[in-house]
């Protein structure tokens, strides 16, 4: 029985989920958004919002947690140094899932994983606006 074990096992052992996850996190924060199956993409948002939290508290010890849980040096600083400000006012929800359909070859319900305020969205929205002026 599972009782009061959470988290999902992705049919994976423990040290392979671990770093299944570092990796997915690592490129969450590189590229602002991927695209996983929906198990994967709902335990990698507990993740990330940890980490981004990290990120918020900026101090030389949360830069050190999050550096052990990071696979790159790119990856730390753009935490830190673009993510993390962006949501300074926001107390959570720093993810959003969005569900896109099946995949071809197995039929594993597909999701894209974003972090909520892109910086990329924001003028893609602006030039909307003004071409619709």
């Amino acid at each position: 029985m599972r009782h009061l074990k959470s988290g999902r096992q992705l049919s994976r052992t423990a040290s392979h989920r671990r770093a299944m996850l570092r990796n997915m996190v690592t490129s969450l924060i590189e590229n602002g958004r991927i695209q996983t199956t929906d198990a994967k993409a709902k335990e990698l948002r507990r993740v990330a919002d940890k980490m981004i939290t990290l990120g918020k508290r900026r101090t030389v010890a949360a830069r050190r947690r999050a550096r052990r849980f990071l696979q790159t040096d790119k990856a730390l600083s753009q935490l830190f140094d673009e993510v993390a400000p962006r949501f300074a006012n926001r107390p959570g929800g720093y993810t959003r899932i969005i569900k896109v359909g099946n995949r071809r070859g197995d039929n594993a319900p597909m999701s894209i994983i974003e972090l909520t305020e892109l910086p990329a969205q924001v003028g893609a929205e602006e030039a909307t606006e003004t071409a619709a002026e």
